[in-house]
């Protein structure tokens, strides 16, 4: 599943996604900020349904973000707690209760998302992320950022790609879902070739995981579990059109800190009580 560079132990494992979207090119709303838009919007939507019983996404600061070389943008900071969703043989090395941390610095269309573990120092994730209004053709747009790393590249595809049986909604299944507002949907093989105008995500994953005998298997499954995240999210993204193809930048904003109020207290209540006990048991495994 992944590639690792040639650099001496600890290895780091790196992916290439090359994601199409089939968005609509407006005179005022072209295919990207089209996406800016529906991207806010699945990732809000998507964070509070998969939230419930003290497991989910907590944010913790989203604010306006001034960077000298990328310009404007805008830094989240989440706390994900998702201990029942992983495999058992990670359960049993983990505590009961912990939480990755993941900040993101969106410069759209180049955002940084960066995460770690609350109680391993030596796993993080790191995701270089370039939208640009093709098919996925420009296969060098990560060259100087991993010039010297061996990579292999994976394209999803949002319409035939498979998904954990757990995931799968008929509703946002691009092969069935037909928009009312834009008319898009029903997606068939092939569609990257005939669908304009189309736009693709483009995300650099390096994960690192410096832990002797547990680090293939590791950075192997986080591999798996970011594709598939990329790949759902995608989805839904296209599936929830006509819930946001009319939203102005200021009425998603507005969503969002809704979105994030409603989660926190779906998760924060639950855990707001043991963040001491987890940076507690963090610092002894440490």
């Amino acid at each position: 599943m992944s590639a690792t560079s040639s650099e001496s132990w600890p290895l780091r494992t790196h992916h290439s996604t090359f994601q199409s979207l089939p968005l609509s090119v407006h005179l005022q709303k072209g295919c990207l900020s089209e996406y800016k838009i529906g991207q806010l919007y699945m990732i809000s939507k998507h964070s509070h349904e998969q939230s419930d019983r003290g497991e989910g996404v907590e944010v913790v600061q989203n604010e306006p973000f001034e960077d000298p070389h990328h310009g404007n943008g805008q830094f989240t900071e989440k706390r994900v707690y998702l201990n029942s969703k992983l495999p058992s043989w990670a359960r049993a090395v983990v505590p009961k209760i912990f939480y990755v941390t993941e900040k993101a610095w969106n410069y759209y269309p180049y955002t940084i998302t960066g995460k770690s573990c609350s109680f391993l120092p030596k796993f993080s994730i790191h995701i270089e992320t370039k939208y640009e209004d093709n098919k996925g053709s420009n296969d060098r747009i990560f060259d100087n950022e991993a010039k010297d790393l061996e990579r292999e590249v994976c394209f999803i595809d949002i319409a035939c790609d498979e998904i954990p049986e757990r995931y799968y909604k008929e509703s946002e299944d691009p092969k069935h879902f037909k928009s009312e507002k834009t008319g898009r949907g029903q997606l068939r093989e092939g569609w990257r070739d005939s669908h304009q105008p189309i736009m693709c995500s483009y995300k650099l994953v390096t994960v690192k995981f410096e832990v002797w005998g547990l680090q293939t298997r590791v950075e192997q499954f986080v591999h798996k579990v970011v594709r598939d995240i990329l790949l759902i999210g995608h989805r839904q993204a296209f599936a929830w059109v006509d819930e946001w193809y009319d939203m102005t930048m200021d009425d998603v904003r507005e969503y969002e800190k809704n979105m994030h109020e409603q989660t926190n207290i779906k998760v924060c209540n639950q855990h707001s009580s043991t963040v001491d006990d987890i940076e507690s048991h963090a610092q002894t495994s440490t």
